[in-house]
């Protein structure tokens, strides 16, 4: 019979270490957060030392009612929920509601979901870390006040449906710094001018450097101009040539922002899918007759931590694989920044000897790529640096001693480049460029001269990645909040993604400026930052989270009486579209809704007509003569005829414009587990997704 219960947050973790514990535990889900602030109202009493009011979450009632049971038939309960300030807090939460005591050892972590990582963390239980649960509440109550302060002014001045917070205020002011910054740009001219030479039938290029040894840039025609007739009919000679080696270093294995900034460039995933995937992967995939089991280590970390177990069998595996010159010299681990917690270690394989290769027929398409990407950033970090020769030959022309400088490198040892390369913003791919072999003195005919005019760019703006960067450079938030908040800011439309990139709305512009103007500490980057580090000293037990409220609110509340009177009245046109009402025949507008844009009549009130967004896709109707749009329901994306109501075709699976080849029939791409298939709706026809 059992004699212990496990609660962990979800089914698919519950599954996983059930299976490693054997008939001895009972283990449950407690389906995330049971207990939590309202929703409906504040939940903090300001005037009673911050008290925060809990209450168990609506339709949560019967499963704390099941756990309860379940206590009442076992001697023992732990509660195993993340490890992390937010899982303590759920198992002080579960604790609290299921009459645990304080000095009880019910508390179980795990940074992986394996048999070893689980019967280790059982076997030394602790109590609930009350300094993570502070830290964790005062974060909570912090962002409580924030938002149910604010978000009621913005209503009332605004419009209804905002919201203020404390990362996604700071997020959506850098995209709108950013966005000033371009309109505000004025782009400088410059000129390159490349030499295109040739030696021993190779041809290679040299870029202009400057005059006798110092560098000179090139702001003018003017300037260029006089370049080129101080060099016409001039060769090119050889002053010095610099031969070097030059290692490079493997990037460290992942953290949670750099997962997502890598996922974005390599695999386009957005940040709230990769995280998604991530908990998929760490909670336990079926492995056939391996059962059930978690690939990777936990993926909410900000440390680069490896354990020794798993250093010792990445050097096994590479040694295996490749031998023993893609080992490191040396180990030498990457400095921690200041605000790194190191509670876990990097995002790594909990075996790696558990292959991308050898898990294809598991893993659907999207587990799998963001697998063997963790996968191959692990294998790397732990291999031996590349080696480059380089080579830097510069050469005289002209009059006036003119210097051009010509480039090269060759990759002598792949080392960790051999399992993978880390991706980067601008897209660009390294490559070797080799130049042919000189010798000092030696004169160059001048093929041809190319001068070119350039001009300076903007800063980019931002795309997920690069903002997720700046986010975690500069110390904001944690890398548990970086997907919600970027989620969040696009559903309220403060920001909207165009080509892959962040810009501000008129809306989001409108409540910076307010939040700005009346509450500027909310939007500061130094204030955001101290008040992540005084939540790292709750969490040291180094400082009371009572007494860190207490600081921000006493000048938050005297701001909140100034904005309530002082704040004026903002009205926003909604954008027009170019859709007439067949109702009333006015236009129809854009407007927000809880599950994104839609339409709706500009003559509202008197008009209440809506509609939803038609994307086309090219595909015609196969009942009638109609087309094929995409459509947003409440809970997905689905695919119906534009003539709806009069033709009730619907598909939740995506038709594609090709007809079947064996009956014509309408074909749909059908999301499998080892990726997409194409399948006729008419016939048993398939084939798979190129």
């Amino acid at each position: 019979m059992p004699d212990s219960l496990v609660i962990v947050e979800s089914p698919a973790k519950a599954k996983t270490i059930g299976k490693y514990l054997g008939n001895k535990y009972i283990v449950k889900a407690s389906m995330g957060h049971v207990i939590d602030l309202p929703k409906s109202q504040l939940g903090v009493d300001v005037e009673n030392d911050f008290l925060p009011k809990y209450i168990t979450i609506r339709g949560k009632g019967n499963i704390l009612k099941e756990l309860k049971e379940a206590k009442k038939k076992v001697k023992r309960v732990y509660l195993a929920a993340d490890p992390d300030r937010e899982g303590e807090a759920i198992a002080w939460h579960l604790a609290k509601a299921l009459k645990i005591d304080d000095k009880e050892k019910c508390r179980v972590v795990f940074n992986e979901i394996t048999k070893d990582a689980i019967k280790d963390s059982f076997k030394q239980p602790r109590e609930i870390n009350y300094d993570l649960v502070d830290a964790q509440q005062a974060r909570r109550v912090l962002d409580r006040l924030v938002g149910y302060k604010i978000s009621p002014i913005l209503w009332k001045k605004v419009k209804k449906g905002l919201s203020a917070g404390r990362v996604q205020s700071v997020a959506v002011k850098m995209i709108n710094d950013r966005e000033k910054e371009i309109n505000d740009f004025k782009p400088e001219e410059y000129w390159s001018v490349t030499l295109h030479l040739k030696s021993n039938g190779e041809n290679f290029e040299a870029n202009f450097y400057g005059y006798q040894g110092e560098k000179t840039e090139l702001h003018s025609k003017e300037e260029v101009d006089y370049l080129l007739e101080s060099i016409d009919g001039y060769p090119a000679v050889i002053s010095k040539i610099k031969k070097s080696e030059r290692r490079k270093n493997p990037a460290p294995p992942f953290i949670t922002s750099s997962l997502q900034q890598e996922a974005a460039r390599k695999l386009n995933f957005r940040a709230y899918k990769t995280m998604s995937i991530a908990q998929q992967l760490y909670e336990g995939i079926d492995l056939g007759k391996e059962g059930t089991v978690g690939l990777i280590t936990y993926m909410r970390t900000d440390s680069t931590r490896i354990s020794k177990t798993a250093q010792e069998e990445a050097e096994s595996y590479i040694i295996e694989k490749y031998g023993d010159a893609y080992l490191p010299q040396s180990k030498t681990e990457k400095k921690k920044s200041k605000n790194t917690q190191d509670a876990h270690e990097g995002v790594r394989p909990t075996s790696v000897f558990r292959t991308p290769d050898s898990l294809k027929n598991y893993l659907k398409r999207d587990q799998l790529r963001l697998y063997r990407l963790i996968w191959e950033r692990f294998v790397a970090s732990q291999m031996a640096s590349a080696i480059l020769d380089t080579m830097t030959v510069d050469m005289k022309v002209g009059e006036n001693d003119a210097i051009f400088r010509a480039t090269g490198s060759k990759v002598k040892f792949l080392g960790y480049r051999k399992v993978y390369i880390e991706g980067n913003d601008d897209g660009k791919k390294e490559e070797d460029r080799l130049l042919p072999e000189l010798k000092e003195k030696q004169e160059l005919t001048i093929k041809d001269i190319d001068p070119e005019q350039h001009f300076t760019q903007p800063p980019p703006r931002y795309t997920e990645a690069r903002l997720v960067k700046t986010l975690e450079e500069l110390g904001i938030g944690r890398p548990s909040t970086y997907a919600p908040t970027l989620e969040t800011i696009q559903k309220r439309g403060y920001v909207k993604l165009e080509q892959k990139k962040f810009v501000p709305t008129e809306l989001g512009e409108i409540v910076i400026s307010l939040i700005e103007e009346f509450f500027p500490e909310i939007i500061n980057v130094e204030f955001t930052v101290k008040m992540e580090g005084n939540l790292d000293k709750i969490e040291d037990g180094d400082l009371q989270w009572r007494s860190v409220l207490k600081d921000f609110y006493k000048d938050f509340e005297k701001r909140l009486k100034v904005a309530e009177e002082e704040m004026k009245e903002v009205e926003i046109k909604d954008e027009v579209s170019d859709e007439i009402c067949d109702k009333c025949g006015r236009p129809m507008v854009y407007k927000m809704g809880r599950y994104g844009k839609f339409l709706a009549c500009s003559g509202f009130p008197e008009c209440k007509n809506t509609k939803p967004i038609i994307k086309k896709i090219d595909v015609s109707c196969p009942k009638c003569d109609g087309e094929i749009v995409e459509r947003k329901g409440k809970k997905k994306i689905f695919y119906g005829c534009s003539n709806y109501p009069a033709c009730d075709f619907i598909s939740f699976d995506k038709p594609i414009a090709r007809p079947c080849p064996k009956c014509d029939g309408l074909m749909v791409e059908k999301k499998q587990k080892k990726g997409t298939q194409v399948q006729c709706t008419a016939c048993d026809y398939k084939e798979e997704m190129q």
